[in-house]
């Protein structure tokens, strides 16, 4: 496999770390076992204190903030309706919020949900926030530019590991919805 490991000792299938995931995460890819998916799904296991972006690749090799992405919960309203949808950008960039998210979930505002709400809607850890195991019938907003690349380093449902997942495979995810421009630059 030519998934990139920067400095991690070692990379496991994520079928085989069930019990290192967070029960939606692990059901996911309990579902996709023997699909080339839950194949090619690799997990890496992290210190939590490193779990944001910046500190990450500080320690773990800055090389890796070029294939990382970052997973956010984002809330779209209009009328007295909320939607929750995840955005996933490169850590290179930032979720365009007001405009790309606004435009695609129909809503007349849009804002980063609170913590409460993402974690507690999505049953993942705050910094560790996956596409993977997303609620039923959310959709997914996924920048082009992740698609486009070979592997992404992404969360994997715990600030204690990531998921190295092919580009590819996050417009293939429930809900999934590719959009050029969703993550600006810094």
């Amino acid at each position: 496999m030519d998934a990139p490991i920067g400095r991690f000792d070692h990379a496991t299938p994520a079928p085989d770390c069930l019990d290192e995931l967070t029960r939606p995460v692990a059901d996911a890819v309990r579902h996709w076992h023997g699909s080339v998916l839950a194949d090619q799904l690799l997990y890496v296991e992290t210190d939590p204190q490193w779990a944001d972006t910046a500190v990450f690749v500080q320690h773990y090799g800055q090389e890796l903030l070029e294939q990382s992405a970052n997973c956010v919960v984002v809330a779209g309203k209009r009328g007295g309706e909320t939607t929750l949808a995840a955005c996933v950008v490169l850590s290179t960039t930032r979720v365009d919020v007001n405009g790309a998210v606004r435009r695609q979930l129909g809503a007349r505002k849009a804002s980063f949900a609170s913590m409460d709400t993402a974690t507690g809607e999505t049953g993942m850890e705050y910094g560790g926030i996956t596409p993977i195991g997303l609620p039923e019938g959310w959709p997914l907003l996924v920048d082009s530019a992740v698609v486009d690349l070979p592997y992404v380093l992404v969360g994997s449902g715990r600030r204690r590991g990531k998921l190295l997942v092919p580009g590819k495979a996050f417009a293939e995810l429930p809900g999934a919805v590719v959009l050029e421009g969703l993550g600006v630059a810094v």
